[in-house]
């Protein structure tokens, strides 16, 4: 996640680079409230990084002009709190300007009070994440672009550039529920849970959406796994996923000095440093990455 406080993202966007991860994933919240009933997911007091976070887009244009092979996504966009036109334009924008870098990571967060402020009935919270991303499809896909629902309306949209990658920014799904897969079969193009626990039930997870969106008859989306706020990975987990098919993995890197940041990002090189020498070999080894969940 990064702050007004932290490194400069550009710094450590080069170091990771070197190191021969994948990508760099960013979070978003665009405010925290001061008076807020919701809970931090993880039951401990909200981290001071959730206030002081930088725009994950404006990182992004900031990140690509200093490297030349890392990819960046969000992990994840509050996109039901974003008006989609917008939004569509400055991801699009942010495409073009890296030659098809960057990956769209979706969710509809837990802050209550933070989507009232913007406008986003809590109950409906996913409909919204729904509509906009289907919305911003419409505008990278067609040149007359149109788009008719409950939250969001237009006809008659002109929009450039359009998205380098085939088929627009690739639009993963946050969170699980028991509508992880109808969601990925309807607008995503894969699946971003988190890991906050053991490695097993989330495999046994990942099964489960797999079985259900062949049954929708829906191609087998790939999976990114992201490390939670303070998990820690081992090789012999990174391994068990990689063999589970995991198509990526993040790893956390919390907001501190530029010093203590490399320290993190050699320990995380150190741990899966067999995968950084041999990347997605024989089609089972996972890339590896960097980011900070914002659930």
């Amino acid at each position: 996640m990064p702050t007004d406080y932290g490194a400069d993202p550009r710094d450590l966007a080069k170091a990771i680079e070197d190191r021969g991860f994948e990508s760099l994933f960013f979070p978003e919240h665009t405010h925290i409230p001061w008076s807020r009933t919701s809970p931090f997911p993880l039951q401990t007091d909200l981290p001071r990084a959730y206030w002081h976070n930088l725009d994950p887009f404006t990182v992004m244009g900031a990140t690509i002009s200093v490297t030349d092979r890392l990819r960046f996504g969000t992990s994840i966009c509050l996109v039901a709190q974003r008006d989609p036109i917008v939004t569509a334009k400055a991801l699009a924008t942010l495409d073009h300007l890296s030659n098809g870098r960057i990956e769209l990571g979706v969710g509809a967060g837990w802050n209550v009070e933070e989507m009232r402020h913007h406008g986003v009935d809590p109950d409906r919270r996913w409909s919204f994440v729904r509509e906009h991303v289907q919305a911003m499809r419409s505008i990278w896909r067609d040149d007359d672009a149109s788009f008719h629902g409950d939250f969001v309306s237009f006809s008659g949209i002109a929009s450039w550039p359009k998205p380098v990658q085939p088929g627009g920014v690739p639009v993963l799904i946050g969170g699980d529920s028991r509508h992880t897969a109808s969601r990925i079969a309807t607008y995503g193009d894969g699946w971003i849970p988190v890991l906050d626990r053991d490695v097993e039930p989330l495999i046994a997870r990942i099964r489960e959406v797999e079985a259900e969106l062949v049954e929708r008859g829906h191609a087998l989306s790939p999976v990114t796994v992201a490390f939670g706020y303070g998990r820690a990975a081992t090789s012999e987990e990174v391994e068990q996923l990689a063999t589970a098919g995991v198509s990526r993995i993040l790893l956390a890197v919390e907001p501190a000095s530029y010093a203590d940041s490399v320290t993190a990002i050699d320990a995380h090189a150190a741990t899966v440093a067999d995968w950084l020498k041999h990347p997605v070999a024989s089609g089972r080894r996972p890339i590896l990455s960097s980011w900070r969940n914002s659930g």
